[in-house]
């Protein structure tokens, strides 16, 4: 597995964030959460003081397979079994922390440089409520979009069909993040991420975990809530397909 050969210079960074669903088929449903996400160099996570490092914790095991001994080498793995290597180049990863021992990420993003800094490809992975992974390999264009075929259930109320439209612009002092579920040539789910930047140091930390005690937690519990707040609503729960792991997840 390569080695980084430059950092990025800007992680790690924290984005105060709101992320807003927004879902128009086959019944209308919206709701905003606000949370906090970490702009990483993977080979470099952050180094905190020993009171914090519960409320930030990067571990290996919660990306990918979970079987590599770094997210650096879980995303190499990943990558060289779709021909691309990035021959040590930078990257930037977003994501949650643990945070007091629980982390639930519904999406990762990792911006994936090659030596001379050129952005080669974005890998957006994505966990779902029911403890599955799967990962999306995007070439974006210069406003950072791309479109995918959607091959893995995330949520119980949609099929696994149609495409997601993403775009996927690098952070910098803002985070701007959209997804669209394209299905039918309609658009019946959106989602965004809309962040600001904060450096990635102790006090800002600090105040992010005050202001948004246990997030990870508040995620998935969010999730879930708004789940049930469907279904009551008379929408129906489509059966799980089989989840097969994809090549590069050992």
């Amino acid at each position: 597995m390569g080695v980084t050969a430059v950092a990025p210079p800007d992680v790690p960074a924290l984005y105060e964030c709101v992320i807003t669903h927004v879902r128009t088929r086959p019944v209308r449903n919206a709701f905003t959460h606000r949370t906090y996400m970490w702009l990483i160099d993977p080979d470099r996570p952050p180094r905190l003081p020993a009171p914090l490092r519960p409320f930030a914790r990067f571990d290996a095991r919660d990306h990918f397979g979970g079987r590599q001994p770094t997210v650096r080498a879980a995303l190499e793995t990943w990558l060289a079994a779709r021909g691309v290597d990035l021959r040590g180049g930078p990257v930037r990863m977003l994501t949650h922390a643990r945070v007091l021992g629980h982390v639930f990420n519904p999406l990762t993003l990792y911006w994936c440089h090659t030596p001379d800094g050129a952005l080669a490809c974005v890998v957006a992975e994505v966990h779902n409520t029911y403890g599955e992974r799967h990962a999306y390999l995007l070439r974006t264009d210069g406003a950072g979009a791309a479109s995918v075929a959607k091959d893995f259930h995330v949520s119980p109320f949609f099929p696994v069909d149609g495409a997601y439209r993403m775009r996927l612009p690098e952070p910098d002092a803002a985070l701007r993040l959209t997804v669209h579920l394209e299905r039918e040539e309609t658009w019946p789910f959106t989602a965004t991420v809309r962040g600001e930047r904060r450096p990635g140091t102790a006090p800002f930390l600090l105040r992010a975990a005050l202001r948004h005690p246990w997030s990870t937690a508040a995620v998935s519990a969010g999730i879930r809530r708004h789940g049930i707040r469907l279904l009551l609503r008379g929408l129906p729960v489509l059966r799980r397909p089989v989840h097969r792991s994809q090549e590069g997840f050992e």
